[in-house]
């Protein structure tokens, strides 16, 4: 008996390479073709779009597609998206990124799609910005959501933000990680000790003293909090410590200026975008992540992979990915004095690091694994609704 195929468009507003970006891979990558036409629609000729037509998934790209937010462009997208439904006619749309799912949603309703399915990634009404702002975007959001059939939220907290009275339409589906492939600690230092020193000469000397290596894999925004990290790395007394942050965004003059200023830049190194950036982790003694704001991200789940302590802001879901003193530990954000006795402690007690390290990797193996993330996602294709 022959099925036809479901025909699935993912879309996502930019291609550059961050949580979305993997969770938008993942899926592409792995919908079965017997059971799924899969195309991925997306902004931008970055990294997500290489990985993709390397794997051989079909994409098209959004000339309307950006970021920021610009009146013209947000109709031409709005347009260029009916237009696309209407002429390929998807079963599924799958939406990423608050502002491509209200563009999305909308557009699908008006071309008729089926279902249409929006994943938060975070709310952006959690993010630094005044009142009016807030109230506004939670409205657009609400919106959103009564346009959209079913919505995943990748933490249980992230559905309580806006969760009543939507309820039956939100299902929590966690972010679930691929295998990594790590390097070991001397090649992974080795590498990036390389990239340091190409712009920081004097990091030969401290690197003859065997410093310890705290890390993060982060975008220089403002939201990732690394200002209230650098200041926590300038508290610290011992000054036998690296701060090495991989990334990059609009924030790293700011960083820079901000490590000069506080006496750090000998110790702080913002070593820009790296290719599998994950695959290095095995480089830190510990992972910091200083967010100010976060839904699930895919980056603790990485450290976890890799059996590194963490130190992590209790923000979002972070609270579901780390128990606090059992699997890390949490702190208060925007609190550099709580981040930098937090890192003090797991670098002065190495057992207890281990012992952090080790539990985060179980509890990751068992809870967090792409296996659950994608059957749940692809029965939601497949269920009516």
């Amino acid at each position: 008996m022959h099925i036809s195929k479901k025909k699935l468009f993912i879309c996502i507003t930019k291609s550059d390479w961050g949580g979305a970006q993997k969770y938008v891979f993942d899926i592409a990558t792995n919908t079965s073709r017997d059971q799924f036409d899969t195309t991925v629609l997306l902004g931008g000729d970055g990294d997500l779009k290489k990985k993709l037509e390397e794997a051989g998934v079909r994409t098209i790209l959004l000339k309307n597609s950006q970021r920021d937010v610009n009146l013209l462009k947000e109709f031409g997208l709005l347009f260029e998206l009916i237009k696309l439904f209407q002429k390929e006619k998807p079963d599924v749309i799958h939406l990423n990124s608050s502002k491509m799912a209200g563009t999305g949603a909308f557009a699908g309703r008006i071309a008729g799609v089926k279902k249409i399915i929006f994943t938060v990634h975070g709310w952006a009404f959690n993010e630094d910005r005044n009142f009016i702002s807030r109230f506004l975007i939670k409205a657009l959001h609400i919106i959103t959501i009564i346009l959209c059939h079913k919505i995943i939220s990748v933490s249980e907290i992230t559905k309580k933000q806006i969760g009543f009275p939507f309820n039956r339409k939100i299902v929590v589906i966690r972010n679930g990680l691929r295998n990594i492939d790590l390097m070991d600690k001397e090649s992974a230092r080795e590498i990036l000790s390389f990239k340091i020193q190409q712009t920081n000469p004097k990091y030969t000397s401290l690197l003859a003293k065997k410093p310890k290596w705290i890390g993060t894999i982060s975008e220089l925004h403002t939201n990732k909090g690394l200002s209230y990290a650098i200041e926590a790395i300038s508290k610290i007394k011992n000054n036998n410590v690296i701060f090495v942050i991989i990334g990059e965004g609009e924030k790293r003059r700011e960083l820079e200026e901000q490590a000069v200023k506080l006496g750090v830049s000998n110790r702080v190194y913002l070593i820009g975008r790296l290719d599998s950036a994950s695959s290095y982790l095995k480089a830190f003694d510990l992972f910091v992540l200083s967010s100010i704001t976060e839904a699930l991200p895919y980056v603790l789940l990485e450290a976890g992979y890799a059996s590194l302590p963490v130190v992590a802001s209790d923000v979002g879901g972070i609270s579901e990915i780390i128990e606090n003193n059992k699997t890390g530990i949490l702190v208060y954000p925007r609190n550099p004095e709580q981040l930098k006795n937090s890192i003090e402690y797991v670098l002065k007690n190495p057992e207890k690091s281990k012992l952090f390290g080790d539990s985060l990797n179980e509890t990751i193996s068992k809870r967090f694994t792409q296996k659950i993330m994608l059957e749940k996602t692809f029965a939601l294709y497949k269920n009516k609704m």
